[in-house]
């Protein structure tokens, strides 16, 4: 089993920046391929960003390439989103997930068995 616990949210302007922070505990050799995903109120969960470690790959959604990061920390067992020039269109609950396989499609939300319980994003205009 592995468990993630997400933390970093917060209320920010416009233009501002946040980091996201994703604890792993468990079986963290469980989690070749970790991702970032968001919901909008209203809206389905979204793909944002996924790095899958064994290729040293990076993947990202077009609404957020070039503003936001995708990183770990191997020895803190964390993984980060570092998210910079956030507009009130980035508003949501970010979500941290993993599963052990490389090959994947990496934006799909049924490619992950591991979720963690979501942290909210706001940005104001």
């Amino acid at each position: 089993q592995v468990q993630l616990v997400e933390s970093g949210g917060g209320l920010v302007q416009a233009g501002d920046s946040l980091r996201l922070s994703c604890a792993v505990s468990g079986r963290t050799s469980d989690t070749n391929t970790m991702g970032w995903f968001r919901q909008a109120p209203g809206k389905e969960r979204e793909f944002v960003a996924a790095n899958m470690w064994i290729i040293s790959s990076r993947a990202y959604a077009d609404s957020i390439k070039g503003r936001f990061t995708i990183s770990r920390d191997g020895a803190k067992n964390t993984v980060y989103l570092q998210m910079n020039n956030l507009n009130p269109e980035d508003t949501g609950v970010y979500y941290c997930a993993a599963t052990t396989a490389t090959w994947i499609n990496v934006r799909s939300i049924e490619s992950y068995p591991y979720w963690g319980q979501g942290t909210q994003v706001t940005v104001s205009s």
